[in-house]
């Protein structure tokens, strides 16, 4: 996953086009990649990650671009202060300078004193529900996977410069089956048709609280480990936390992504290339000698 710009035209995830990242990135062929296999039974239980308790600090976003990149659909978001400022500080009426609020995560494996905001999500899922998912746990893959991604905003200026820095990035990610319809994501999913194409875009206006994507208020039951991003730079150093519990879709809201396009409106697919977004997940990468930790036991 990745907000930054990364040459979307120069890869991407048919026929196979994942083993051939390297060949333009080559942090891809790193030995920390993501995403990876979580085996339930070999992830190493860490009462740490606990002390302190992962927390967030998200706020209503009122403004958000919905993108069709070709290769995925993001949500960016755009934080204003109650003037309608969108600079990183916005000075009120006595001229005090007044930050405009911001969604933030801490806590559980973050750095202590650290605050990560959150930048974007990313969604990506399968053709069929039997995949989708980038991350798999025993193996077991589900029909979507979206991700929340933050940069430490107490140690750098911007997203840019926290990627591939330690403890730049931190990826939230959610686990998403098929059942009960989403009211959270709805303001998202009824704009999809809008973005149906590649370069698409459409600004929602519906206030939206990052909160309404966390399986459980209380933020517990976690793995964690040290990855990358999933899609090209793969810059790696990016601290990964997947929530064990899926949130649900229904099944009208996974088939409107599926009717989504990775080309351009008038422009004729590649051969063999139906033109539907969808199986736009990477394949498991080899764990190599990192250790999956577990906030439970």
């Amino acid at each position: 996953m990745s907000a930054a710009p990364d040459s979307v035209d120069l890869w991407g995830y048919m026929d196979d086009g994942a083993s051939e990242w390297g060949l333009h990135f080559p942090e891809a062929n790193g030995d920390c990649q993501s995403p990876v296999n979580i085996n339930s039974r070999e992830a190493a239980f860490d009462d740490k990650l606990n002390h302190p308790e992962l927390s967030t600090n998200y706020v209503i976003c009122r403004e958000c671009d919905l993108v069709n990149n070709g290769n995925a659909v993001q949500i960016m978001f755009r934080y204003k202060s109650a003037q309608g400022f969108d600079s990183a500080v916005n000075f009120g009426r006595e001229g005090k300078a007044e930050p405009i609020p911001k969604s933030v995560i801490s806590g559980g494996p973050l750095p202590k004193n650290c605050e990560f905001e959150l930048s974007e999500c990313r969604f990506h899922w399968g053709r069929e529900d039997d995949r989708g998912s980038e991350h798999t746990v025993n193996f077991k893959a589900f029909p979507m996977e979206l991700h929340l991604l933050h940069w430490n905003c107490s140690q750098y200026s911007s997203y840019e410069e926290a990627l591939g820095k330690p403890d730049g990035v931190c990826i939230v990610a959610l686990f998403i089956q098929v059942g009960r319809e989403h009211q959270g994501l709805r303001a998202f999913t009824e704009h999809l048709e809008v973005v149906q194409y590649k370069g698409r875009t459409v600004t929602v206006t519906a206030a939206f609280n990052p909160n309404c994507l966390l399986p459980d208020p209380a933020l517990r039951d976690f793995w964690t480990y040290n990855g990358s991003l999933t899609t090209p730079p793969c810059c790696e150093k990016a601290t990964w936390i997947l929530f064990r519990y899926p949130l649900t879709i229904s099944h009208s809201q996974m088939e409107e992504f599926r009717r989504l396009r990775s080309h351009h409106k008038g422009e004729t697919p590649a051969r063999g290339d139906d033109g539907i977004l969808a199986d736009n997940f990477r394949p498991t990468q080899p764990l190599n000698d990192r250790i999956v930790r577990a906030s439970f036991l």
